[in-house]
C-alpha cells in the first residue's frame, strides 16, 4: 500500500523500557513496511515544563512545544500510543497536548494543525484490558478539545510483558494484522483528508 501521507507514530512515555513505546516504534516498522511514510518520535527528546499559564504568560509556549508542533504538521495521520495511568491518560501525554494547542504556529492558532489531521489510538498495558480505559480519556482530549478527527477503530495489546517476541514483534499474528489493517486505514484516512 503506497499512499502520498506521512504517517507520526509516538507514544505517552518516555520510559526506556515502556511497552506502549515498543509498540508504537512496531507501528512504525509496519508503516514503513508496507509502503507508508512514516516517522517514530520519542518524547523523551522533547522535555517541557508542567504546563503553567503564567509560564505561558511570560515566555510563551516552550521550543520544544514548538519543535513538536512542526512534526506534526509535517504529517497528515498520527498513531499514539498511550499507556494507562489509574484509568486514564499520562500526565506526559496530557502536558504535551496541552503545550502543543497553546499560542499560534505559522500565524494561525496552534490548535488548528490537530483540527487538520487524522489520529487513531493504540495502548498496551500488562493488564487484561490492554490500557483500552486510557484511551477514553486521550480520545476526548482530541475530539473535544483540540477538534481532531480519531478514527473510531482502536487497537490494545493486554499481558504486553509476554506480548512481544525477541524481535519486537507480536507473538499473536492475528493481532499484529490487526494492527496493520489500522495503521492502512489511518493511512488512507490521512489520505482522504489532505484533499
Amino acid at each position: 500500500m503506497t499512499t502520498s501521507s506521512k504517517i507520526l507514530f509516538f507514544a505517552g512515555s518516555q520510559r526506556a523500557g515502556s511497552f506502549n513505546k515498543q509498540l508504537s516504534r512496531l507501528a512504525h516498522h509496519i508503516a514503513e513496511a508496507n509502503g507508508i511514510s512514516a516517522t517514530f518520535l520519542d518524547l523523551a527528546d522533547y522535555p517541557m515544563p508542567l504546563y503553567d499559564g503564567d509560564i505561558e504568560a511570560t515566555d510563551g509556549p516552550p521550543e520544544n512545544s514548538r519543535k513538536l508542533l512542526a512534526v506534526l504538521k509535517a504529517h497528515q495521520g498520527v498513531l499514539i500510543t498511550s499507556p494507562e495511568y489509574n484509568s486514564s491518560i499520562t500526565p506526559l501525554l496530557k502536558n504535551t497536548l496541552d503545550w502543543m494547542s497553546r499560542g499560534k504556529f505559522d500565524d494561525a492558532p496552534a490548535i488548528q494543525v490537530f483540527k487538520t489531521r487524522v489520529f487513531a489510538l493504540s495502548s498496551a498495558s500488562p493488564g487484561g484490558m490492554g490500557g483500552l480505559r486510557s484511551l477514553t480519556s486521550v480520545r476526548q482530549v482530541l475530539e473535544l478539545g483540540l477538534g481532531a478527527l480519531v478514527l473510531p477503530d482502536q487497537f490494545a495489546v493486554p499481558r504486553a510483558a509476554d506480548a512481544f517476541d525477541e524481535h519486537g514483534h507480536l507473538k499473536n499474528k492475528d493481532s499484529q494484522e490487526q494492527l496493520k489493517s489500522l495503521i492502512q486505514k489511518l493511512a488512507r484516512a490521512a489520505h482522504v483528508m489532505q484533499g
